[in-house]
């Protein structure tokens, strides 16, 4: 069915949107972008026909331009075109395509997928964050564009938009997406309920019915499948405050029909065809028997016409005059993938069949398969929508293949090297949007924030893992293997390692390799004025120990200083150098450094916006000007002791995300401008600045500690306000670069970005995107799927306003 389908597309349809099956030609529907290619696109993965799958991703890569003077549905080029190009990227590896090094997070397709998205931003610019529904692809939100769209029009962009943000590092579309949802949330009724259409310009409900199924359908969808994929346990409770109010005003007894948003009569007894997708939705969520019994019902409808008619009036068990048409939907047989994933119930084999056969009988042509005008007749009408592709026949397929790759249950999975470490993708998971074009989680973690927090996490409970510990089995032998700590300093008998004083910078809290650079270089000292190499060799072990076991207490501190820092307060960073013989001071505000040259470099440019500085030689009382030179590997060796490179950095992926630095004034080096500066600066300064000193010590008992505190510089050179150091946790800043990028590229830094959707991010950047922490919310009773839903921090978290 597919491929006479996809064939007939092929062959007397491309390029067009879709093929109109009845006179084998084609039409433009959407936004004569070559629709139905991309919108099954996957399909082809699905089935395994990677040959093809190559042929057609390579000629959307060479052919593909949006850049197109058209008006677009925001809705339709969401779900069918950016989710189309976005699963298709995720599956270019396993189709045998050639991928980039930095892939999933980079890739033709994804750039093309982003360049859709961003001419889509456009129509988020409004008073209450709710989209219009058409945009013009080159120019914007066309002038006189009415203000009022479907609720599903509003509410479906989060899965798309989500793993856009994830894959590319760019935060605005999650945020635009979770913007409006919080839109709908805010504008719904007394009664929990949200209405059919709405004017985006004012909040105000233009249709009042409300329901499961056309116009509000999907807005449900994506709360349920967007708090599990992006683990935002606030839309979920969403979903609970819907849903218990549907039961109440709009169930009856299996049926869903519609009712009046405030009121909540029941003001349209109908079924429609989009409600079908519901039992999908309650499998998800573990009410599987109630998901029965109403997928049972939908099933009747069925078999009384042979399809689901758009409307079913339940009361008088017919098509409703006006809505008898079935375009070739994919709902039923959607939810009876889903339910029979959860159940293996064989009654949901039936429906597939009872689908399959009707459609193979009633709707096919000889290039392709018609819409049905009349499910009474089964008169058909001249249209093939690209969603039989993307869809209907996706899910008969996956129905109907047990072993197909999506079903996969997480016991194998492909594991590859990217610039974000090491990853396991295609273990199953998969998110199926809308259109369903099927998401990998598991790809989409592995370029976000989250997974370099964990890896931080796992690399830090690897070096502190102790097994004789856990395991209570040391002995006097082996105390020196895995000992923490206490019980290295006690076996040292009081030989003191002696007092080490060091000014370590500022910025070596927000480094990546600061801190443990200034530690080897302390630690180097200390050995070369050792009289005991063996000695000195046990003691340095131990203090590897110690100071393994500091860097988790100084990472709070780091935190503490970082927080600090965002609050307008003015701090300088102390670097020492030693020129022929002489220390010479040059104090350089942090946020200047960001600025510096070291910022244009190539893998900065990728998004590593963290501040790497030289390290500085430290300062200590008890080492000579002059000492031998450590013994050749000692620094390779502390490196390895301390973990091979513990990531000290605040938030890293944050730093990464800001690009705002690119968009200030470099500042040179040189001595004269710097000079000149400092003056100036100077003058406007009242307090002095603070410089944190870390201090290795052992006490008498040979106890030792790591200890910082805040030494006031009095003769501060260079200071500067850093409060938007951190522009994506703290400031919720959005990227500036995408604003030069909106119309495309060559637009200079200094240029005034579109006046299209510069209003947008002056918008969202004072939007915080605060997710609830809620976890009663978040354990489903999903049988047989034991789903549990992680109620860690989020990715967008405004720590300040928890």
């Amino acid at each position: 069915m597919f491929h006479h389908a996809y064939d007939g597309y092929i062959k007397y349809a491309y390029p067009y949107d879709e093929l109109r099956p009845l006179t084998c030609d084609g039409h433009d529907t959407w936004g004569s972008y070559s629709l139905t290619l991309i919108d099954a696109l996957d399909t082809l993965a699905i089935m395994g026909n990677y040959t093809e799958f190559r042929r057609v991703a390579e000629l959307v890569i060479d052919k593909m331009n949006f850049d197109l003077d058209i008006n677009a549905s925001v809705f339709e080029t969401n779900i069918r075109i950016l989710g189309g190009l976005l699963s298709a990227h995720l599956f270019t590896k396993r189709a045998g395509m050639e991928v980039e090094p930095g892939w999933p997070c980079t890739g033709p397709l994804l750039r093309l997928a982003e360049d859709v998205a961003r001419r889509l931003l456009p129509a988020f610019d409004t008073p209450t964050g709710m989209p219009y529904g058409t945009v013009n692809l080159r120019h914007g939100v066309p002038k006189g564009e009415t203000t009022v769209t479907c609720t599903a029009g509003v509410g479906t962009f989060l899965i798309e938009f989500g793993t856009l943000s994830r894959l590319i590092g760019d935060p605005v579309f999650e945020k635009v997406a979770v913007r409006a949802l919080r839109a709908l949330w805010n504008a719904k009724s007394s009664l929990d309920l949200v209405g059919n259409h709405i004017d985006v310009a004012t909040g105000k409900w233009t249709a009042l019915d409300s329901g499961i199924g056309g116009g509000i359908d999907s807005y449900f969808e994506y709360l349920v499948k967007g708090a599990i994929m992006f683990d935002i346990p606030e839309l979920l409770e969403h979903f609970r405050v819907y849903e218990k109010a549907i039961v109440k005003h709009v169930k009856r007894e299996d049926w869903y029909m519609w009712a009046h948003m405030s009121k909540g009569g029941i003001t349209l007894p109908m079924f429609t065809s989009l409600d079908a997708y519901w039992p999908g939705i309650q499998s998800l969520l573990g009410d599987v028997d109630s998901a029965m019994k109403t997928i049972h019902n939908f099933h009747q409808v069925w078999r009384q016409f042979g399809f689901l008619p758009e409307y079913y009036n339940i009361p008088k068990s017919e098509a409703h005059t006006g809505r008898e048409g079935y375009p070739l939907r994919p709902e039923l047989i959607e939810s009876a993938v889903y339910l029979y994933q959860a159940t293996k119930d064989p009654f949901l084999l039936e429906i597939g069949i009872d689908m399959l056969e009707a459609i193979e009988h009633s709707t096919k042509t000889k290039c392709g398969y018609a819409t049905v005008k009349n499910v009474n007749t089964h008169q058909l009408d001249n249209r093939m929508e690209s969603f039989f592709l993307a869809e209907t026949t996706k899910y008969l397929y996956l129905l109907f293949d047990p072993d197909n790759f999506i079903h996969n249950n997480g016991s194998r999975g492909t594991v590859i090297q990217t610039p974000n470490g090491e990853c396991v993708i295609d273990a199953g998971g998969y998110f199926f949007t809308s259109e369903a074009h099927p998401i990998d989680a598991a790809s989409v973690y592995c370029c976000s924030t989250q997974k370099k927090q964990d890896d931080a996490v796992l690399q830090k409970m690897h070096d502190n893992l102790n097994l004789l510990s856990l395991f209570n089995i040391e002995d006097e032998e082996t105390r020196f293997r895995g000992q923490k700590l206490k019980s290295f300093t006690q076996d040292l008998h009081g030989d003191k390692l002696g007092e080490l004083s060091y000014e370590l910078p500022s910025d070596g809290l927000s480094s990546e390799n600061g801190f443990q650079n200034s530690v080897i270089e302390i630690l180097s000292n200390y050995l070369k004025t050792s009289d005991n190499a063996d000695n000195t060799l046990l003691k340095l072990g131990a203090s590897l120990e110690l100071l393994k076991t500091q860097i988790s207490k100084l990472e709070s501190t780091k935190s503490k200083h970082t927080e600090n820092f965002m609050s307008d307060v003015e701090v300088e960073v102390d670097l020492r150098k030693t020129t022929n013989g002489e220390n010479v001071e040059e104090s350089v505000g942090l946020k200047d450094s960001m600025k510096s040259e070291s910022v244009s470099n190539t893998e900065q440019q990728k998004g590593d916006r963290q501040f790497k500085p030289e390290p500085p030689i430290p300062t200590s009382k008890v080492v000579p000007d002059k000492a031998e030179a450590p013994p050749s590997g000692l620094k390779e060796e502390i490196v390895k002791g301390l973990g091979g490179g513990t990531d000290l950095s605040t938030d890293g992926d944050s730093l990464e995300k800001d690009k705002t630095v690119e968009h200030h004034e470099s500042i040179t080096n040189d001595s004269k401008r710097i000079q000149s500066e400092s003056e100036n600066r100077n003058m406007q300064q009242a307090e002095a600045p603070k410089t944190v000193v870390l201090s290795v010590k052992t006490d008498s008992t040979g106890q030792a500690s790591v200890q910082t505190s805040d030494k006031v510089q009095s003769n501060a050179k260079h200071v500067h306000h850093i409060n938007n150091f951190k522009t994506v946790k703290k400031n919720n800043l959005f990227n500036l670069e995408s604003l030069y990028n909106i119309l495309g590229t060559g637009q200079q830094k200094e240029t005034v970005p579109n006046p299209n959707i510069y209003h947008l991010y002056q918008t969202i950047n004072h939007y915080p995107l605060q997710y609830l922490q809620k976890p009663e919310l978040m354990v489903c009773k999903a049988q047989p799927f034991h789903m549990r839903l992680s109620v860690r921090g989020e990715m967008f978290t405004n720590k300040d306003t928890k």
